[in-house]
């Protein structure tokens, strides 16, 4: 599969220049395109689609809490269906992050809990607000020493083939949104890993990216630990209220298809004002509690598990399956 990366806002392969109007190649400037099938049909395992990846959050406890079952079906799932890699969203590890790229917890977290051989590709990760409590970039280190562990930077972006398209991609921007919470700089427990962070060019290289999507880009995600919006129990917190102050603009104004984080300890599927769907994926390894009947919430479950991706140049599957290989929601977004 060939991609090309971005770290920082830097280039590695430059993006094409032409700028994608609004939605002009996409639906003529309707959101129609974002209307979702939700609970689709269950024959659409055997699919036809040009990329599938896995989803998980805030899971490294060591094997504990559901950790290990959650492990386990998501490696019966990658093994009985296609999966190009994995994106991780955060909290990889509990308590207090990794003291280096040498702490045993990489063994006794992610090394010997994701053991089955589908799971031995590509993982692309981001930070949480646990992994900010040792070295978060540790994490980034890691990456030369895991084959699998793939995160160049604490923020970064990748431009990913849609298989059996004539150069089509998915833009896939994965972002550090810690020092974007303003308390995060006055607390003392994040403080030190932060200062270094300026969130205004971070912010600045997220709209650029997005910004400068050329036509092939058939898809906008962006992945980031904290949520913008839950049904959880931050619903009304600190840090997805400062989230969104800062990014739901960015996404609307650019027309992000997903946004995808962790952080609440659920499976949530919302569609709030604007044009983006939220998705979340935080129940790796512990569950708290959701609210059910909030108007923006299409699902919300309770549940220990993950969620499973397939996208081709016109439609995006989701499926959340539970730590008992159980397919508990289903959803499609169409584009014209």
């Amino acid at each position: 599969m060939k991609r090309r990366d971005f770290v920082k806002g830097t280039a590695l392969t430059a993006i094409g220049a032409t700028l994608l109007a609004p939605l002009q190649s996409i639906a003529s400037g309707s959101e129609t395109h974002l209307e979702s099938e939700d609970v689709a049909p269950r024959s659409e395992l055997n699919d036809d689609y040009s990329l599938h990846f896995a989803a998980i959050g805030d899971w490294g406890r060591n094997g504990a809490d559901h950790q290990i079952h959650v492990a386990k079906q998501m490696g019966k799932w990658t093994t009985e269906n296609p999966n190009d890699f994995i994106l991780s969203l955060g909290d990889n590890f509990y308590p207090k992050g990794v003291a280096s790229e040498h702490d045993p917890l990489w063994h006794y977290s992610f090394e010997n809990i994701y053991t089955d051989f589908s799971l031995q590709w590509d993982w692309y990760p981001i930070l949480g607000n646990h992994d900010y409590i040792s070295d978060p970039d540790a994490q980034v280190r890691y990456s030369k020493i895991s084959r699998r562990w793939k995160m160049p930077a604490r923020y970064y972006s990748k431009e990913v083939d849609l298989k059996g398209t004539n150069g089509d991609k998915v833009l896939m921007i994965f972002i550090d949104t810690c020092p974007l919470i303003p308390e995060f700089h006055a607390n003392p427990q994040y403080a030190p890993f932060v200062e270094n962070q300026h969130p205004e060019k971070q912010l600045a290289w997220i709209d650029e990216t997005l910004k400068n999507a050329g036509p092939n880009i058939k898809w906008k995600m962006v992945i980031g630990h904290h949520p913008i919006y839950t049904v959880g129990p931050r619903i009304k917190n600190y840090d997805t209220l400062a989230c969104r102050k800062v990014l739901k603009d960015i996404f609307d104004r650019n027309k992000v298809d997903v946004y995808l984080s962790g952080h609440d300890h659920s499976l949530q599927h919302l569609k709030p004002e604007g044009f983006t769907n939220h998705f979340i994926s935080g129940a790796g390894s512990e569950v708290t509690p959701v609210t059910a009947g909030v108007a923006y919430s299409k699902f919300e479950a309770s549940e220990y598990g993950f969620m499973y991706f397939s996208i081709d140049k016109s439609r995006l599957n989701v499926k959340t399956i539970s730590h008992e290989g159980k397919v508990i929601y289903e959803t499609t977004l169409s584009k014209a």
